[in-house]
């Protein structure tokens, strides 16, 4: 059922990014009888994940009342979460709540969310009302396809894992790197690979997650991590993860950076970004995480176990401002100077800032590749004067066909250049290929950044920006602790 699937698929991101879960219910803690609390009393939770295995035990015991207390408690903990929003809405349908459905069901479309709900029988007991077809109008709407991008190349299909790029401006150079050979090719622009960077005992390169050129100083920065997913992979260099340092030009390995491990837990580095002057940033999108590259070292400059998974990172065009987007929470803004952190305002009724993979800087914007989202999408947020506001939104490219699993990308002067379906999926939680997986080319998209540039009336936000609440009666970034000292997450 939709719901069941739904819940399992909330349960996977709370648990581990690239490791399979499932959200089964399980024996409750010492404490209340789950069917006696009340909907007072489920609405005080504060914790997404004990929450959501009481939303599995309500669902298994078909008690479809507290449920639809559970995932409405959910919603509100998680607001960028529009898996959650559809389970409430089908709860509703189930439970022929029709007001609360409809009106659940037309803020998600305002939002942006597109579904194909005509066929589905879980909403047959509120599908016989006049304002139904309208609701699905709606809806169906948003699936549409919608930009002027298109796919610049393909990539050999292939056990490769295709999933960072990086520009080259100097050699006009697309750059490629592969999770699974750990390998880095220049890329022509009919899709054909050369050889680059290949991992060897010296350089001790292993998966390739992310990729940021430094152009002005020859320099080429690589997160990388001794993932399960390497082919090179070795049990003792398990949990081990580094930013490694290249000469753009030529390939050769300047420096590493490890992460300096301070227990038992493995590391992983997924995205990074360079600010002005050449700084570097490096985030873990498993421990949540941000590291600075200071000196000869990585520091920890960010982290907070109420984080779900940072994954994007874009650092604005005066350096000043680091922004990284949290695949549940949203996208949140550093403030470099002060050491400090702040919740990126926005309206939340016209906007969803959550299912975010890349994130990306352009001329004031914010430029986000949304795979959370449904449908999925490339999203340019134009920002207010101090960059803590999003006053304009304008989708680039939106439930393209080509559009399977977007992922990471590189800016190549006015485009967007990304991978349009990712091939992650068809990998087990062991790093291996699942026995039916199907490894198709790689899809490079390229969106217009400047795409509709001068509509300012159709991509402007009508009302004043409110702070999205990352948790409730929180604070300004009341999920995230910032500065170089707050590292604890207390």
């Amino acid at each position: 059922m939709l719901i069941r699937r739904i819940l399992c698929a909330f349960a996977f991101g709370l648990v581990a990014v690239g490791a399979s879960a499932q959200l089964a219910p399980s024996k409750p803690a010492a404490g209340p009888d789950p069917s006696t609390l009340t909907e007072a009393q489920i609405s005080k939770a504060e914790t997404p994940g004990p929450l959501s295995h009481l939303a599995a035990i309500y669902k298994e015991k078909g008690d479809y009342e507290r449920l639809s207390w559970s995932l409405k408690r959910l919603t509100e903990l998680l607001p960028n979460n529009g898996d959650l929003k559809l389970a409430l809405a089908t709860t509703y349908a189930l439970r022929d709540e029709k007001t609360k459905a409809y009106d659940l069901l037309l803020s998600m479309q305002k939002q942006g969310y597109g579904y194909a709900l005509a066929k589905d029988p879980n909403f047959d007991k509120i599908s016989k009302t006049k304002i139904w077809p309208y609701i699905l109008k709606g809806l169906d709407a948003n699936m549409q396809p919608f930009g002027e991008g298109k796919v610049a190349f393909s990539l050999p299909a292939g056990d490769h894992l295709y999933e960072s790029l990086a520009f080259d401006p100097k050699r006009d150079q697309l750059l490629v790197g592969s999770v699974r050979d750990g390998t880095i090719q220049l890329v022509s622009k009919d899709g054909a690979l050369k050889d680059f960077i290949q991992p060897d005992a010296q350089n001790g390169l292993w998966s390739v997650y992310a990729m940021a050129a430094d152009p002005a100083n020859d320099a080429l920065y690589v997160a990388s991590t001794a993932s399960v997913y390497f082919k090179g992979f070795k049990q003792e260099d398990f949990g081990k993860a580094g930013v490694f340092k290249f000469q753009l030009s030529s390939g050769k390995l300047l420096a590493k950076y490890p992460v300096a491990s301070k227990d038992a837990q493995p590391n992983t580095l997924s995205s990074i970004a360079i600010g002005k002057g050449g700084l570097v940033f490096a985030a873990d999108g498993l421990r949540n995480v941000i590291y600075r590259l200071d000196g000869a070292a990585l520091k920890p400059m960010v982290a907070n176990p109420r984080l779900s998974s940072i994954r994007g990172l874009a650092v604005s065009g005066d350096g000043k401002t680091l922004y990284f987007a949290d695949y549940m929470l949203g996208v949140f803004g550093i403030d470099l100077a002060a050491g400090s952190g702040f919740d990126l305002h926005f309206d939340p009724k016209q906007l969803v800032l959550g299912g975010i993979d890349g994130l990306y800087w352009y001329d004031g914007t914010l430029v986000a590749i949304e795979n959370g989202m449904s449908p999925h999408r490339v999203m340019r947020l134009r920002l207010s004067a101090d960059g803590r506001s999003v006053v304009g939104k304008m989708p680039l490219d939106a439930s393209k066909p080509e559009l399977a699993m977007p992922t990471y990308g590189a800016i190549q002067g006015d485009a967007l250049y990304f991978v349009a379906n990712s091939q992650k999926n068809a990998y087990d939680a062991y790093g291996s290929p699942k026995a039916d997986a199907k490894m198709e080319p790689v899809k490079v998209f390229r969106s217009d950044l400047r795409f509709a540039w001068d509509d300012g009336a159709s991509g402007s936000i009508d009302k004043p920006a409110v702070v999205s609440k990352s948790t409730p009666g929180s604070g300004t970034f009341g999920n995230v602790d910032a500065g170089s000292q707050s590292v604890t997450g207390n």
